[in-house]
């Protein structure tokens, strides 16, 4: 497993030193003509970037044993700061969502912390009530009662798109216990009408799935983060147009710098640069699997499971939207957007995972 550990460490400095470079050669222009600073998005990242060594650090210093009987003061924590980002005056309202605390030098959005206090909760509970996790109203009912709050509390954020991933999330992890497919399936059909509901009632929601079926019905409105996103991926050809050699970076291509890095990668480094992204994070979770594979600790398993599930989730619907497989939502591509909360919290869940992998507790 020693050699599991240094794998998974040196893919995941990787991704965040590519992260750096990309992070300034997208938003240079960018910084220095909003803020008089090419350097001013670097330099928080870089910041956000020793906070998190610092939590990872910390996270491998505690037995994460110790994380199963804390799971629920963690996730009471996580709800109550869920609600007080609700409360104006409190949160921090931007363009209509209010998801953040903003302080003057600091900025926390409480969902990132929700999404690793869940699965904490929901490993911890699949380890406890491994005897009864088939049955319905003592091994289903519970963990989906509280996901239930969890995603209200996202929702009225709004963020309809995180409360998705983390639902997924949340039911692979309990089908991967051994929860019937039969309850997971009648949640899930049950929930269609009301995320049609969801989607279709609110305007903006609304525009972004036609603009994802069809960007060049509005080119220069609602379609015109994918057209501009699909052109950056299109004119990197194999080899890219150069490092820092970007178009779309120039005012074209909105959220350059955070969840629509990927289409910068494909622009200046081209399709081996994408493809090279794509391939670290598939090594990225062989090494997750072999720590899943190798783990005797039911807690450890699950918690394992969860955290590589979180973070290819959101790769995968990161590069998919860049792509224009997928509907626009706003998710950062671990490791490499910019990003404060979400990558603090990608890093600590690596963390986490070194420290599963050298506790002994493996076969």
């Amino acid at each position: 497993m020693r050699q599991v550990r240094i794998n998974l460490f040196i893919i995941t400095i990787t991704l965040i030193c590519i992260g750096i470079v990309m992070i300034y050669s997208a938003s240079g222009v960018y910084a220095l003509e909003s803020y008089k600073d090419s350097l001013f998005f670097l330099k928080k990242h870089l910041i956000f970037i020793l906070t998190g060594t610092f939590f990872s650090f910390l996270v491998m210093l505690i037995d994460y044993k110790k994380l199963q009987r804390f799971s629920r003061p963690i996730l009471l924590i996580s709800l109550i700061l869920l609600i007080l980002v609700l409360v104006p005056g409190i949160g921090k309202e931007v363009a209509g969502a209010r998801r953040w605390f903003r302080f003057k030098f600091f900025s926390f959005q409480p969902s990132e912390l929700m999404n690793l206090a869940m699965i904490i909760y929901i490993a911890d509970f699949i380890s406890r009530k491994e005897n009864m996790i088939r049955t319905f109203w003592r091994g289903f009912v519970p963990p989906l009662i509280i996901l239930g709050l969890v995603v209200l509390l996202i929702i009225a954020q709004p963020d309809l798109g995180s409360a998705l991933a983390l639902s997924t999330v949340v039911f692979l992890m309990l089908f991967l216990a051994g929860v019937r497919l039969s309850y997971l399936i009648s949640v899930i059909l049950l929930g269609i009408p009301l995320l049609y509901l969801l989607v279709f009632s609110v305007p903006y929601r609304r525009m972004r799935i036609l603009a994802f079926l069809n960007p060049w019905l509005d080119p220069k409105g609602s379609g015109f983060q994918i057209i501009q996103s699909q052109i950056a991926l299109g004119s990197g050809g194999i080899l890219g147009v150069g490092l820092g050699h970007s178009r779309q970076k120039l005012f074209y291509l909105p959220a350059a710098h955070t969840d629509f890095i990927f289409s910068i990668i494909g622009e200046e480094l081209g399709l081996l640069g994408t493809a090279g992204i794509i391939i670290l994070f598939i090594l990225f979770l062989l090494q997750g699997f072999k720590i899943v594979k190798n783990t005797q600790s039911r807690f450890g398993y699950f918690l394992t499971a969860g955290i590589m599930l979180m973070i290819l989730l959101k790769a995968i619907i990161n590069i998919g939207v860049s792509s224009g497989i997928l509907p626009t939502k706003g998710l950062p591509l671990p490791f490499i957007s910019y990003g404060g909360s979400s990558l603090v919290f990608d890093m600590m869940s690596v963390g986490l995972l070194l420290n599963i992998s050298r506790t002994g507790d493996y076969v």
